[in-house]
C-alpha cells in the first residue's frame, strides 16, 4: 500500500514537541500493515521555507526516511475544474497537488489533517481514500484484526486443533 502523507502529518511526526498524541499509533499500523510512506516534493518545498536554519536542517535529514513521489506536478482537468473554488493561496494549490497523486492513482491513500483537504477529497468522490489520523489507525485495526495486541487477562492467541473441545468453557 502506497501512503501519501501531508506536510502537517511529517511535521506531526518529525518535530521535537508532541503535537497530536496519535501519531505514533499511525506510524506503528504503518509499520505493521507494511505501507510504503511517500511524501510529495511540495512537503520538501514547504519544509525548506523554514526561517530557523538548524530547524530546517534537522527536518531535511529527516525527510529522507521517506520516499519522495516522482510527479509531473500537473493537475487532471477534471481535479482542477474541483479545486480550483478552493484554491486562494499557495498552500491550497500545494493540497490539490496532494489529492491529484490520490486521484489519478499514483497512491492508494493520503493521511492528513487538513479539513480543507477532506472537503476538497468529497467534492472529487474519493473521501474514501483521504484519511485523518485517528480514521486511519481505525481503518487499519478493522481490516488487520489479527495484527492487534489484546490486552485482556487470561486470554491468549491458539489454534482451534490445541484446545480441548471436552473442556468446561466449551
Amino acid at each position: 500500500m502506497k501512503v501519501l502523507l501531508d506536510t502537517n502529518i511529517i511535521i506531526h511526526r518529525e518535530t521535537d514537541r508532541v503535537i497530536n498524541e496519535d501519531i505514533g499509533k499511525l506510524f506503528n499500523w504503518l509499520d505493521k500493515i507494511k505501507a510504503d510512506k511517500y511524501i510529495h516534493p511540495v512537503t520538501e518545498r514547504e519544509i525548506n521555507k523554514l526561517k530557523d536554519k538548524q530547524q530546517k536542517n534537522t527536518f531535511n535529514i529527516k525527510l529522507e526516511s521517506y520516499t519522495t513521489l516522482i510527479t509531473r506536478e500537473r493537475l487532471d482537468d477534471k481535479v482542477k475544474k474541483i479545486v480550483d473554488k478552493y484554491n486562494n493561496n499557495d498552500n491550497d494549490k500545494n493540497d490539490s497537488l496532494l489529492l491529484n497523486e490520490v486521484y489519478i492513482g499514483t497512491v492508494d491513500c493520503l493521511i492528513t489533517e487538513d479539513k480543507k483537504i477532506h472537503k476538497k477529497a468529497n467534492d472529487l468522490g474519493i473521501s474514501d481514500k483521504v484519511f485523518t489520523i485517528e480514521q486511519f489507525i481505525e481503518k487499519s485495526a478493522t481490516e488487520h484484526p489479527d495484527l492487534l495486541d489484546y490486552k485482556v487477562l487470561s486470554v491468549q492467541k491458539s489454534y482451534f486443533g490445541q484446545e480441548n473441545l471436552n473442556d468446561i468453557f466449551f
